[in-house]
């Protein structure tokens, strides 16, 4: 039997019985959905994250108070219990470390902001004029944090974007008198709106000298201490000269934490790429479950059509071309499925990028790829045994069952 012949015959074959045909398709094309999908969650979520930490700036080295004991970075010490406190002068301190650009001590904490009757909560960042370098923010309207004495800073403001619009609506922001908490601040800056970042939303952020921060919330401890290396190749140089400046200044002990850009990139893209592996498997297991039902649909084929596979034989057709056969309309009907759930999990992606621009909901192409192989494969092998018997078939009998 040539090979056209033997295409022809399982296209006659699977439209022979359509209603059978369909719902092996869909089984196999619902599979190869539910990985294109939830491979472009777990991506997506990946490739969100490391872009919110990317956004936080270049070259970033961050010192924490406290010391993480396992030797690296938890996801979870967000915030850590602390011995010791990060102070203003920790941080006057490390200019010093040949390879640090620039940095910018962080205090932060919650307040209320009120201005004409209007009254919110802000979140409220205490820092110092390297803040918006640091962090590649921009302005919208103003300028940022004047260049003075990080211990006695001038009472002055920038908000965010959505602070500006919720409490001045039409109003000019610029040089209005706002009162957060009990001190009374100037605007002399607006944020240009950015949206959420990990940890921190810039469009509801205001920002004051540290000086001012630290004594509004009656503390002297800093939240964090960011640090600009001199370049990529300066990062580690920096980690290592920040950490021995904090370990002299604090008596020889080691109870801050320093960690890099690089490094929580690195354990964020390993903890979701794991995370898109193990979706990506449980999807899996739904074409296996597609592959049974490939099994047991072939197996009726060969019991409907015995006639026909007794006379193929007494024609001179041999087993190899039986089971040739039978294995090329298992093929046919799972590439059919796989390239309509290839099609179906696009369009899954597409809907999710369409409700959450920012989310980047694209699969992976080794995830589409592995889908599609997978769902090919899973129909020939359970396609094998439905192949096998009806090869073995003897003629005579199968003729008699006509």
């Amino acid at each position: 039997m040539r090979p056209t012949d033997l295409l022809r015959f399982a296209r006659d074959a699977a439209t022979g019985s359509p209603l059978r045909s369909t719902l092996l398709v869909l089984a196999m094309a619902i599979g190869v959905a539910a990985v294109v999908v939830l491979t472009a969650l777990g991506d997506g979520a990946r490739r969100y994250v490391l872009a919110e930490f990317s956004s936080l700036g270049s070259n970033l080295v961050i010192v924490l108070p406290g010391r993480t004991q396992t030797g690296g970075f938890s996801p979870g010490n967000a915030i850590t219990s602390t011995p010791r406190d990060l102070t203003i002068d920790d941080a006057q301190a490390l200019q010093r470390a040949p390879a640090v650009r620039r940095l910018a001590p962080l205090a932060i904490g919650t307040s209320e902001i009120s201005i004409g009757g209007k009254l919110r909560e802000v979140m409220v960042a205490g820092t110092t004029v390297q803040f918006i370098e640091v962090r590649r923010l921009k302005l919208a309207q103003g300028r940022f944090l004047a260049d003075s004495d990080w211990r006695r800073g001038p009472a002055e403001a920038v908000i965010g974007a959505k602070i500006r619009d919720e409490m001045f609506g039409a109003e000019p922001a610029l040089g209005r008198l706002v009162r957060i908490g009990d001190r009374r601040f100037r605007v002399v800056g607006v944020m240009a709106a950015s949206g959420q970042g990990l940890g921190m939303n810039t469009d509801e952020l205001a920002i004051v000298p540290v000086s001012l921060a630290q004594a509004m919330f009656n503390s002297n401890t800093l939240f964090r201490i960011l640090i600009e290396a001199n370049s990529r190749e300066a990062i580690e140089p920096a980690k290592a000269q920040v950490a021995q400046i904090l370990k002299q200044l604090h008596d020889g002990e080691e109870d801050v934490t320093v960690i890099t850009q690089d490094a929580v990139l690195a354990t964020f893209d390993r903890l979701l790429g794991a995370l898109t592996l193990g979706v990506a498997g449980i999807a899996a297991i739904s074409l296996a479950v597609a592959g049974i039902l490939v099994m047991n649909v072939m197996l009726v084929s060969v019991a409907q059509r015995t006639g026909e596979i007794g006379l193929l034989k007494a024609l001179g057709a041999t087993g190899a071309t039986i089971r040739t056969a039978f294995l090329a309309e298992a093929a046919m009907l799972s590439l059919a499925g796989a390239l309509l759930g290839y099609a179906l999990g696009q369009g899954g992606a597409a809907l999710i990028r369409q409700l959450y621009p920012t989310f980047p909901a694209w699969p992976p192409s080794w995830a589409v790829i592995a889908g599609l192989l997978t769902a090919l494969v899973t129909g020939i092998v359970f396609g094998v045994l439905p192949a096998r018997r009806a090869a073995r078939l003897d003629p005579v009998q199968a003729l008699a069952k006509r």
